[in-house]
């Protein structure tokens, strides 16, 4: 059965180009520690997930090393790439997919809200703005 619950059904839909579907099903599969239950939560992401090949990948949809400007229901507005956690800086505008707001984001579209827990414990809703090509 899938990690996916029928909760997931009210979610947006989700699209990933198999290239990024297939390395981070792989990364996440091996978290294990602190960062488990965030590694649990992009694996549910993923198996929910829509894969194309990249040719086929959506302009306005959240891939890895996308720049995605997003918005929540606390009124935080930003822009960040989406990267690897060996990538990560949050100086440089560079968030991981390992983090709550990252694996809420993964596969996204612009204009899609999707329910997300900050790592506070609040329950917030998030909307991708705009997303665009990285650098």
């Amino acid at each position: 059965m899938s990690r996916a619950t029928a909760t997931t059904r009210t979610l947006p839909p989700l699209v990933l180009n198999a290239r990024d579907h297939d390395r981070l099903t792989t990364m996440a599969n091996g978290i294990t520690g602190p960062m488990a239950d965030v590694a649990e939560q992009l694996l549910i992401e993923l198996d929910r997930a829509e894969i194309v090949t990249p040719d086929r990948f959506p302009a306005d949809a959240v891939g890895m090393g996308s720049i995605v400007s997003f918005k929540t229901t606390d009124g935080f507005d930003r822009t960040f790439q989406l990267v690897y956690p060996g990538e990560a800086d949050i100086n440089a505008g560079k968030v991981s997919v390992l983090t709550p707001i990252g694996a809420a984001l993964i596969g996204l579209r612009a204009g899609q809200t999707i329910p997300w827990t900050a790592r506070d414990g609040r329950h917030l809703r998030l909307t991708v703005l705009s997303v665009r090509l990285g650098e």
